[in-house]
This record gives structure tokens, C-alpha cells and sequence, in this order.
């Protein structure tokens, strides 16, 4: 089969920052497709990957290089900032087959609000979203419509504003699970994610007067040993099924009392690169059979692997 796999980062060239992540994910999964037998193609405005072959793109073309070249592929994912995601699914469902999710269902997940709210009703804990900070009480702030860590601080304070949301702040230990959603849900591990919390002062009212601390996330460990994966898992596959996700999905969790969802990434994560790691299997062989055929019942797992995020940027920041 013809595979095309477009990352956003990697494909535009517009955040070098986010390139070695972004690189990190790309290869995993160019080499684990490879590895089956079939090829690959990817958009790039530079960076080149060690698998499948290059298509040059721009940030001004990239939606328009997966346009041309899905329609002679057989299949494509989209790796992309949630907010775009919807779009770029739809360009490539209507070209080829679609690895990932539904653009309705990269929509809700994208719209942190109404994902709150979709989770809620399906019975599922979330962080409270708040409209007004009570004194005593920490929350954390993020773009409603953000990706992953960006622009997330953690503040005692916040000004109403629809651009960005606030939720209540969860002490616990802050973990991920990776999973491939379908017909059925498979479970691939339980990972611990590294978060920072940096001093950095911003504002976050006119006058000044409140501080905040970044929170940005800085690599993993896979699989991370918990006697609660049994209860992370079933958490996880609940979150999935009524956001009616598809494909390779994280689903970021803080474990306290009872496990709480933060976030639904409707795409591969930085995890898939510790996971491919340690998985027997191939996460390209995965995602075809979900939409193909048949997924496994379960997979097989062999010793850990721990990332930093600067160590991904030493393995791809010049890739």
C-alpha cells in the first residue's frame, strides 16, 4: 500500500520547535509502515526523516500537497495542532482513506470546552471548568482550542476570557494512555509524563498583580507500572468511545482519587516514539487492521523506555 503521512510541524516549518517532536512521531511510523512493506510519503518544508520518501511542501501549500498526494495513496494520517485537525481529516477523507480520526470527532476534541462537557455527560471526571477563581484555589488556564501543553499555566488568578478556559487544579500524578480506537478499543500502555512547572511571571489581569507558572511537558516514561492501570484503561476506552474517536488517540490523565481527564488528543503523541520502543508489534500493522480488519486482544510489552524532550531535539533538531 501506498501510505501518506503528513506532520504539521515537519510539513510547514513554521514552529522549529515543535520540529524534533514532530520528527520523532513522523519516523516512528514512516519506519514501522516501511518495516511492513509498504510506502511512504511525506510532506516536508526541509527536515528529512530516516524513511519513506520526501514530498516537498510550504506552510503556504501544505494543505494543498496532501490534497494531490493522498488521491494516489491508499490510506493517510494526519498529525497536525488540534484546531487544525478537523480540516485537514476532512482534505484527506475526501482523498483517501483515513487513518485517524473523524473531523466532527478532532472538532470535539479540539473545543476543550465541549469536550469537557462531552466527558462530563458520559458520566466521565474532568477538572470543573470555572468561570471566577475563588482565593485559596489553584486552576490551570489553556487555550480552549490549544495543543498540548501551549500556553498552559497554572494560576491562582485569571480574568474571563473565550479564548482561553480555566479549570480547577488537580493534584496528582500526571500520566497518559495510548490506545488504538475502533470497533473495538485496544490499550497499548500507561505512560508517565515529565511536566515542568517553570517561574516565569506573566499576566494574567491588566493590573499585573498575578503570577503564573508554566506548565510545559518535557518527555515520558513507557510503560509506567501503576496497580490502577486496570482503572486508567477502562477511563481511557470510555473517553474514546464517547467522543467516537479513531486510530492512535492519547488521553492525558491526572490519578487522584479517581482518574480525571484533561485532554483527548485525537492524533498520535509524543508517546508513540517510547512506545514503538517496547512494543512487539507494529503500530502501522495496528492501525491498519483497526480500519481493515481486526485488532488484537491485547499486545506485547517488553522493558521501558524514557524520553526528555530535549533529548528528542538532540535526535531530530537537526534531522
Amino acid at each position: 500500500m501506498k501510505i501518506l503521512i503528513a506532520e504539521f510541524a515537519v510539513g510547514t516549518d513554521i514552529e522549529k520547535s515543535l520540529i524534533p517532536e514532530g520528527a520523532a512521531m513522523l519516523e516512528t511510523l514512516a519506519k514501522s509502515f516501511a518495516r511492513l512493506g509498504h510506502e511512504v510519503y511525506y510532506p516536508s518544508a526541509g527536515t528529512k526523516i530516516c524513511a519513506g520518501t520526501r514530498v516537498e511542501s510550504t506552510a503556504e501549500n501544505f494543505r494543498q500537497v496532501i490534497e494531490r498526494k493522498a488521491k494516489g495513496c491508499d490510506a493517510g494520517l494526519i498529525i497536525a495542532p488540534d484546531s487544525m485537525l478537523p480540516e485537514l481529516n476532512e482534505v484527506l477523507e475526501e482523498n483517501t482513506v483515513n487513518l485517524g480520526c473523524s473531523p466532527k470527532s478532532a472538532a470535539d476534541c479540539a473545543d476543550k470546552l465541549m469536550c469537557t462537557e462531552i466527558l462530563k455527560k458520559a458520566g466521565i471526571k474532568a477538572p470543573e471548568i470555572t468561570k471566577k477563581a475563588e482565593e485559596g484555589k489553584k486552576y490551570v488556564t489553556k487555550p480552549r482550542f490549544g495543543c498540548g501543553a501551549e500556553a498552559t499555566y497554572l494560576v491562582t488568578e485569571f480574568e474571563k476570557n473565550e479564548k482561553i478556559i480555566a479549570s480547577e487544579y488537580i493534584e496528582g500524578e500526571t500520566l497518559s494512555v495510548s490506545l488504538i480506537a475502533g470497533k473495538k478499543s485496544l490499550p497499548l500502555t500507561v505512560n508517565r509524563q515529565f511536566i515542568e512547572f517553570g517561574d516565569k511571571e506573566v499576566k494574567t489581569r491588566e493590573d499585573g498583580k498575578t503570577g503564573a507558572s508554566g506548565i510545559k511537558y518535557n518527555g515520558s516514561l513507557t510503560p509506567y507500572q501503576t496497580p490502577r492501570r486496570d482503572e486508567l484503561y477502562e477511563t481511557a476506552i470510555s473517553s474514546v468511545k464517547c467522543l467516537d474517536c479513531f486510530g492512535y488517540v492519547g488521553v492525558d490523565i491526572v490519578l487522584a482519587d479517581l482518574p480525571y481527564v484533561v485532554d483527548v488528543n485525537p492524533r498520535p503523541t509524543a508517546s508513540l516514539f517510547g512506545i514503538s520502543r517496547v512494543m512487539r508489534e507494529e503500530t502501522g500493522d495496528l492501525l491498519l487492521k483497526n480500519k481493515f480488519g481486526e485488532l488484537p486482544d491485547s499486545i506485547h510489552i517488553e522493558g521501558e523506555c524514557r524520553f526528555s524532550k530535549d533529548a528528542l531535539g538532540e535526535l531530530f533538531g537537526k534531522a
